[in-house]
């Protein structure tokens, strides 16, 4: 493309099939995230490039960069406690505010670190609620039965507490928004739910519940995963620090080095 310095290209693969949704003559926030990560000062080498220099005469060549020991997990940071009425779901817009960083030498434990440090408390038990859109109540079903062996009590709305029953779980029904003496912003706001895995069903009435629920989370500290992908990782990472709770803290210099050059 005839672009001597950075280069942003954004790829996403289907079934094995990868497309390119855009392409940038720019840096990214991803730029410095990686130049800490493999210590090499991307920015410095591409303004080199720009004015002339060649990467063979910087000592680079062509390859990938040699794999590291460790795992690096970037997190989001979003500011939705700050910003009323601002829905928290998340699609193909910037709702972020910043990003951290989460590095060891085990990924669990690189999410565990990325997700504490972008604000989020993940419970290691309690109660998870769970309302789902029906496109996603097969995958859910094994979702909620992996938190459950992990002695999570499960919490649902009628059609998804339904579904889980068909599978042998056993979910308390909670009333939707409005629908019952004590319903599930009022569980929310009482301090009953820990947890909330909630994904987008289509339609006016739902979406408007969906929002709420969303809101109360935020309002009140508690987790709101809607990403069913999500919820997995962060199942996984769950299960793994269960039997290895041990996290410690290093500086980043003490995995890839570098010293004050990373400064």
């Amino acid at each position: 493309m005839h672009v001597k310095g950075l280069l942003n290209i954004q790829y996403v693969v289907v079934d094995g099939q990868v497309y390119v949704i855009e392409v940038n003559p720019r840096s990214s926030r991803t730029v410095p995230f990686l130049s800490k990560v493999t210590n090499i000062k991307m920015v410095n080498i591409a303004t080199r490039v720009a004015l002339g220099h060649t990467l063979k005469e910087m000592g680079y060549h062509s390859g990938l960069v040699e794999p590291k020991p460790y795992t690096a997990v970037k997190a989001p940071v979003f500011s939705f406690a700050k910003m009323q009425d601002v829905d928290i779901s998340l699609g193909p817009e910037m709702k972020s505010t910043g990003e951290v960083m989460g590095i060891d030498y085990h990924y669990a434990r690189a999410l565990y670190k990325a997700i504490v440090g972008a604000g989020m408390s993940i419970p290691k038990n309690g109660c998870i609620l769970f309302t789902v859109a029906d496109k996603d109540k097969d995958e859910m079903k094994q979702l909620a039965k992996a938190f459950s062996d992990l002695n999570f009590e499960i919490v649902a709305t009628e059609g998804t507490a339904r579904a889980l029953e068909s599978v042998g779980i056993k979910a308390e029904v909670v009333g939707k928004v409005h629908q019952r003496s004590v319903d599930i912003i009022e569980r929310i706001k009482s301090g009953k739910i820990d947890m909330v895995v909630n994904t987008h069903t289509p339609g006016q009435h739902v979406l408007r519940d969906g929002f709420k629920i969303r809101r109360a989370t935020v309002e009140h500290g508690i987790p709101c995963l809607t990403s069913l992908d999500t919820a997995w990782e962060v199942l996984r990472m769950l299960s793994f620090m269960r039997d290895r709770r041990l996290v410690y803290s290093l500086a980043i210099q003490d995995y890839v080095g570098g010293g004050d050059e990373l400064a």
